[in-house]
């Protein structure tokens, strides 16, 4: 009979693993412990030494054994395994521990999608609110202009990760489509484990693994990203190129599975001016 072997069987322990696997003793400033090493990277005994924690407590961490580490415990590992801080993030969110303790209560309300509307029209940047599922519910007409046509989708086609993977009129006008796909996919990932239990979003998730290479190529790097500034490059049917900074609100009315995106325009690129005048011509008589 073949003996079954000690695996990870946790979001957190396969994360903790991950990392513990590409850092090597050198860049952690230890020296290696002697004899043959088997596994690339960290033996899980150095990173119990730089974590001052016991190799028995950090072997059921990663074996998935313990589920409830103290905040003082994530930071020891994240400071050993050299975490940057969208990866010290989503180690913290994968054991379900705020560093701050000062968690947001969910709103269990369906949103207003009346008072949505109103935060979106407030701006004339490009502004869109979407839901747990990506849905975009909420969108202006510079979104519409600049972003995509969402008022002319299907609504079970008009989230987020379908327009970024699968709409070719969206991949033809964001210039640096690529880098924003990764970073998507990066963020996608930092909160993938809280998303699990909702089956409309796994379907989708199943789908751009089945249809998207570029997804599937993209998720398989294991990427962290936060949500935090980027940048977005349009370039319109017309030929004249807007260059965004897209901001992100991560929570509206304390309800965390909003998010409310607006794209700022770059300042000196001109895109403002553009922008306002081809708003303006939007409002003229057709």
């Amino acid at each position: 009979m073949k003996m079954k072997t000690n695996r990870s069987s946790s979001p957190l322990g396969d994360f903790i693993k991950s990392r513990r696997e590409r850092l090597q003793p050198s860049e952690a400033g230890i020296q290696p412990l002697p004899g043959r090493r088997r596994t690339p990277g960290l033996r899980r005994e150095e990173v119990s030494y730089l974590a001052n924690m016991s190799v028995t407590y950090y072997t059921w961490l990663e074996q998935g054994r313990e589920a409830n580490p103290s905040p003082e415990v994530l930071l020891n590992i994240s400071h050993a395994l050299q975490l940057d801080e969208d990866e010290q993030k989503h180690l913290f969110d994968l054991a379900h521990v705020d560093p701050a303790n000062a968690g947001a209560v969910p709103n269990s309300e369906e949103p207003d999608s009346g008072v949505l509307q109103q935060i979106v029209d407030q701006l004339w940047y490009p502004s869109f609110i979407t839901d747990a599922g990506t849905d975009v519910i909420a969108w202006n007409r510079a979104a519409e202009l600049i972003i995509a046509e969402f008022g002319r989708m299907p609504e079970n086609e008009r989230y987020m990760l379908n327009i970024i993977f699968f709409k070719e009129d969206y991949r033809k006008r964001l210039v640096n489509w690529e880098s924003f796909a990764r970073y998507s996919a990066a963020v996608l990932r930092a909160g993938f484990d809280r998303s699990q239990d909702n089956p409309l979003y796994m379907e989708r998730f199943e789908r751009l693994r089945r249809e998207s290479e570029e997804f599937e190529y993209y998720w398989n790097l294991y990427e962290i990203k936060q949500k935090r500034v980027t940048t977005a490059l349009f370039r319109l049917p017309d030929g004249q190129e807007m260059e965004f900074m897209l901001h992100s609100a991560a929570v509206i009315d304390g309800d965390p599975d909003l998010h409310w995106c607006f794209f700022v325009p770059v300042p000196g690129s001109g895109t403002e001016e553009r922008l306002m005048s081809l708003l303006e011509q939007d409002r003229l008589p057709q």
